[in-house]
């Protein structure tokens, strides 16, 4: 318990000190420190998927963290400057935008998240997919000037591949990775036009993506035929769970609209109908696959599928406040957002 605590201390100290350095060296520093201290959870389910996981998430990290320092280095020997917000030169703004996108897992540097997702616990995954997003994007929101075409062009990519990959995955932390990938697309299309709008859809996403990971946890499921029993051990959780899922599809009248819907509001402001139109199909790609999850959980039950069978059901305590607060809110906040967009300076 004492390891494990000081590393998600590691966690949070990485994560801080990136967002509020103002130096690339410090934020290379806190970008490093989270990665040594996620490594050890990843590595301790000692199994070769979660070794080579690790393994594969060491290496493209690192890889990125060398890009950004070389990146800054590059900045520093041509303007002299090594503050963030100084960062005037074309070349090594897209060099860090480059490494940044490696670092989250964005198309088409995105090959890596599935398979290491695939290879962890769902609690170490949900860290994964969550809280390692956030120092990256720390950085991306205060790039001053970042390449519109090359953010844009991530962006729709970005959107695509998590709608397409999806499509044909049977394992639910590769649908999750996948999914995970589309919305970091869509938060990318409007990092350079409205900032809060993106710190918004980031808020929904880490809220939505807990509530799933939590629900998924709860239920042992790890493949979509897992799921189709996971109405004999929480029937209250598998109504909820298909709304929650339509949410992160980003269907009204849930809370996964809200960001949608402002961020097409704002590129048809800015101009980019057509990025706007592109975006809004790859949203149904997406919706596909979540649909297949929610018939999975709700429409097969057995004993009339033969596609999953009844597992023992043992007793089992699983701590469900993070759960119990994040599922509805992930369902019911759209009515808020007038409060929450009021609040956020949109």
């Amino acid at each position: 318990p004492y390891i494990t605590a000081l590393l998600f201390f590691g966690l949070v100290l990485g994560t801080s000190i990136t967002a509020s350095s103002s130096h690339w060296l410090l934020a290379w520093m806190g970008l490093e420190i989270n990665t040594l201290a996620i490594i050890p959870l990843m590595a301790q389910n000692h199994h070769p998927r979660a070794i080579e996981a690790t393994t594969k998430y060491f290496l493209t990290q690192a890889t990125a963290a060398a890009t950004l320092l070389f990146a800054s280095v590059t900045n520093a020997w041509l303007t002299g400057q090594w503050d963030i917000a100084l960062m005037t030169h074309p070349l090594p703004t897209a060099m860090i935008t480059l490494a940044l996108a490696l670092k989250l897992g964005l198309a088409p540097l995105h090959t890596w998240l599935p398979e290491v997702l695939q290879g962890l616990t769902l609690t170490t995954g949900l860290i994964l997919s969550t809280w390692q997003k956030l120092a990256p994007f720390a950085l991306l929101l205060q790039l001053p000037c970042p390449s519109q075409k090359l953010l844009i062009i991530l962006g729709l990519t970005s959107t695509l591949v998590g709608g397409w990959g999806g499509l044909n995955q049977t394992q639910l932390r590769k649908i999750l990775a996948y999914s995970s990938i589309a919305h970091l697309g869509w938060m990318l299309l409007i990092v350079q036009f409205a900032p809060s709008l993106t710190l918004l859809a980031l808020l929904t996403y880490l809220v939505m993506t807990t509530a799933t990971f939590l629900t998924l946890k709860n239920n042992k499921a790890t493949n979509i035929n897992a799921l189709a029993t996971s109405w004999a051990k929480a029937p209250l959780l598998t109504a909820t769970t298909p709304l929650l899922l339509l949410s992160l599809g980003g269907l009204p009248p849930m809370t996964g609209f809200l960001p949608k819907w402002l961020i097409l509001q704002e590129l048809t402001k800015q101009q980019l109908p057509a990025t706007a139109v592109l975006a809004a199909l790859t949203a149904l790609l997406s919706l596909y696959f979540y649909l297949r999850l929610c018939y999975a959980m709700t429409l097969t039950m057995p004993p009339n599928s033969l596609a999953a069978t009844t597992l023992w059901r043992l007793p089992t305590f699983n701590p469900s406040l993070l759960l119990a607060t994040s599922a509805p809110m992930a369902i019911l906040l759209l009515p808020l957002s007038p409060a929450i967009t009021a609040m956020m300076n949109l």
